[in-house]
């Protein structure tokens, strides 16, 4: 007599559980493949920050930190970081600052941010096929800026890591900026720290920004 094979749950029970247990991405899809069923992809990238996350932002003193979802919509940040790159409640997105806005663009190391840009919301398209607002971010980039559309269209393959940038603010004029970036791969985020070498005028512009905004 045939062995009977056992019934597999369907994907929105397997869904309804993962939610229910607030299971992570990677815990997520391990549950899917145990089950046997091919996970669906995720509704879209979170944009809830962690609060071991969270209290990075405020732990080093004299450092902007902003946190960035996949869609690079800036979803966390201390006092410091919006001195520096100003409003970030109207102005959220890096990616539309960095290919629309085009005051944006005149700081240095931007085509590197470009590229770099570009293949995080390549992956995060693949990622998060039935995400609306990523998929109108793309639409927007993709016919606002002629040079995103030739640099999407180039595939590029490019990690975060350290950069320097030298960008112009409206009250301390040029500074030199280091940024180094730290990815939470459980919710497919970036934490950007934004910093200055020690002595310099950069260092002391950050400090007198940090002490008018604490």
């Amino acid at each position: 007599m045939p062995s009977r094979v056992p019934p597999r749950p369907s994907p929105r029970i397997l869904q309804s559980l993962a939610g229910a247990l607030r299971l992570a991405p990677a815990e997520r899809t391990h549950l899917f493949r145990l089950a046997g069923v091919a996970p669906e992809p995720p509704a879209g990238p979170p944009r809830e920050v962690q609060p071991y996350v969270a209290g990075l932002l405020h732990r080093i003193p004299g450092t902007a930190v902003v946190v960035t979802a996949a869609g690079y919509d800036v979803i966390a940040w201390n006092p410091l970081a919006e001195a520096l790159l100003g409003d970030l409640r109207s102005r959220p997105n890096l990616a539309r600052r960095r290919f629309l806005d085009r005051d944006e663009v005149l700081t240095t190391g931007h085509e590197d941010f470009g590229e770099i840009a570009v293949a995080r919301l390549r992956a995060a398209a693949d990622r998060y096929p039935r995400d609306r607002a990523l998929a109108v971010l793309l639409a927007e980039l993709r016919t606002g800026s002629a040079e995103f559309d030739e640099i999407w269209a180039t595939n590029p393959v490019r990690a975060p890591g350290h950069r320097t940038k030298t960008m112009t603010h409206p009250e301390l004029g040029r500074l030199h900026i280091n940024c180094d970036i730290l990815t939470v791969p459980d919710d497919d985020q970036q934490v950007v720290f934004m910093t200055a070498d020690p002595d310099t005028p950069t260092a002391r512009a950050l400090h007198h920004l940090a002490t008018h905004v604490a």
